[in-house]
């Protein structure tokens, strides 16, 4: 068992559910929880090489550029949930995107052998 493979793809699926528990639980620590994780899900992503690392490493920073934002205007402005929730959903699809693309890698990969 590769456990860099596994350590990675545990951040990955994290910061999708970490943000989609955000969207049920609307406070300030749920969403710094969840940017917090994509952040290291992003930066376990610069160390990959393989097919498709450009896309997966793009897609994390959509979704860190979607909930970084996110979480300042929960803390600056008092009505800002609306706009909060759609930048959380936009992290939820770069982060759905980013687990196709390592579903695909897997697929490819397993295809290989």
């Amino acid at each position: 068992m590769d456990w860099g493979k596994v350590i990675y793809i545990f951040f990955a699926l994290m910061s999708l559910t970490t943000t989609a528990g955000f969207l049920y639980e609307q406070n300030e620590i749920a969403l710094f929880v969840a940017a917090s994780i994509n952040l290291i899900s992003t930066f376990l992503k610069i160390g990959i090489k393989n097919t498709l690392s450009a896309e997966l490493f793009a897609s994390s920073l959509v979704a860190d550029l979607h909930l970084i934002p996110a979480f300042v205007m929960l803390e600056i402005s008092d009505n800002s949930t609306n706009a909060v929730i759609a930048l959380s959903i936009g992290a939820i699809i770069a982060n759905l995107f980013s687990l196709v693309l390592v579903i695909v890698e897997s697929a490819r990969t397993r295809d290989e052998f």
